[in-house]
């Protein structure tokens, strides 16, 4: 039976949410998955949310009206999966303790800004890992405040070259959880729709939102 995801997107065009949407809504056509796309929070409230297997927010920094956060949670704890990477599901309600609370994290800095870091490999016993090798990347290296109930996949540590208080932190990149009744799958990477192409990202990704779905 094909699946079904939804992605809502819009907020702070440095990401590029309209073209990121483009990319992985290929990506997941390409996975199997029947898509559909819709600009801004409105389709939360004017449709079921529990008839789509997947729901992928591509929204960074955004205000949401309770009756749509509330949709969206009440979906996801019966069962829809919920993925996502970078800003677009890490900042996307960034005034929602509740959001948060089930994504499993919340952006709150990307020290030195564009850099080149290295992603390390713990989770790589779980399928979605497997074969990934620790890997050097460029883009924004982010520090977040994170659940501790996540299942860390992948990490980076901040050498301190830009915060210096910061030297040795290790910070999940990649993270699995549960919520309710649904799989949750973040991704730290993707800042714009190049990053998507990125092997090790794209496969780890296109893993990600595939075993999140219901």
């Amino acid at each position: 039976m094909t699946k079904s995801a939804l992605i809502f997107w819009g907020g702070w065009d440095g990401h590029e949410p309209e073209a990121c949407t483009q990319r992985l809504a290929a990506m997941l056509r390409e996975d199997g998955f029947d898509v559909e796309t819709h600009q801004g929070t409105e389709i939360l409230t004017s449709t079921d949310l529990t008839r789509f297997d997947l729901i992928v927010p591509m929204m960074t920094q955004v205000q949401v009206a309770p009756e749509g956060l509330k949709a969206l949670i009440a979906a996801v704890a019966a069962g829809t999966g919920l993925g996502g990477f970078h800003g677009g599901m890490g900042d996307t309600f960034r005034a929602e303790p509740y959001y948060q609370y089930m994504t499993g994290g919340q952006w709150v800095a990307h020290p030195g800004n564009f850099i080149d870091y290295r992603v390390n490999v713990t989770g790589g016993d779980d399928p979605i890992m497997a074969g990934i090798e620790d890997f050097d990347y460029h883009s924004e290296q982010y520090y977040l405040h994170v659940d501790p109930a996540i299942e860390v996949l992948a990490t980076t540590t901040f050498d301190g070259a830009h915060d210096p208080w910061i030297k040795g932190v290790v910070m999940p990149v990649f993270w699995k959880k549960h919520y309710g009744a649904a799989r949750v799958f973040y991704s730290a990477l993707g800042h714009n729709a190049a990053e998507l192409d990125h092997p090790q990202m794209q496969t780890i990704l296109r893993r990600g939102l595939a075993w999140a779905a219901r």
